[in-house]
């Protein structure tokens, strides 16, 4: 193994620069280095202006997403050493405005994800008095997969879709809508489908897959986009033939 590795990192400061650039560090190789490790050597020991986010170092907060060689990962789960020695090159998520070197403006997925409400929705609360919302292990297990999405963007950067059509709802959070409507608590799956079966719902998702390959909780949101599809178009064809309509 080298001693050294060359870090590529993006940079960008719009006080100073009109459009992104590269620069390139040399730092010291340790095989239980994450390249967020990198990055904060880069920050503490190397140059103090550079800028990217970070947090729990776990893989539970979701905030260290970046590109490492072209590719979203989460910078805290991804290791030095299933790159040496080649070059490491990270650059901010694609298709999210760049605020600083490798910080990006997640605004507009906030918005679209408080648009599918994301939450249990009741058409009428029990009294408190007659205590909580039971559910059965196997209830839980229903929609589990879809509750372990941690908001870090990566399948957003790896949908083309939403590179080509930004309007698009996107993966994550038709994802956590998903696992909403199949909560046995949850009595808003028709009003979360309503505004998923618009035009920039549901529908605009090809199913090219890549958000599913690179969600670092094995989350697939491409599984839970092709579940909305099915429910939807049943729910439209019950429409044609039960014109005064059952749920």
């Amino acid at each position: 193994m080298p001693s050294t590795v060359a870090l590529t990192v993006a940079r960008y400061r719009p006080e100073r620069e009109s459009e992104p650039t590269f620069q390139t560090y040399e730092i010291p190789f340790r095989k239980d280095w994450v390249v967020l490790d990198a990055l904060n050597h880069v920050k503490d020991e190397l140059d103090g202006s550079l800028s990217f986010r970070w947090s729990c170092r776990m893989g539970v907060c979701g905030s260290c997403g970046m590109k490492v060689n072209g590719t979203p990962k989460l910078t805290c789960a991804t290791f030095l050493s299933d790159y040496v020695p080649a070059p490491i090159r990270v650059e901010p998520l694609d298709y999210f405005p760049v605020v600083r070197d490798l910080v990006v403006d997640l605004t507009d997925f906030m918005r679209k994800l408080k648009q599918v409400k994301p939450w249990i929705i009741r058409t009428e609360e029990k009294p408190p008095a007659e205590g909580e919302y039971l559910q059965t292990p196997d209830q839980l297990d229903t929609y589990k997969q879809f509750s372990m999405c941690i908001n870090c963007m990566l399948c957003y950067s790896a949908c083309p879709i939403y590179g080509l059509e930004p309007s698009f709802i996107g993966p994550a959070a038709i994802a956590l809508a998903q696992r909403y409507n199949m909560d046995s608590r949850d009595e808003g799956a028709a009003e979360r489908l309503k505004i998923l079966s618009e035009h920039d719902g549901i529908w605009q998702c090809t199913f090219v897959g890549e958000c599913t390959k690179v969600c670092p909780k094995h989350v697939d949101p491409a599984g839970a986009i092709q579940q909305y599809k099915l429910t939807g178009a049943t729910r439209w064809v019950k429409s044609l033939l039960l014109p005064w309509g059952t749920r």
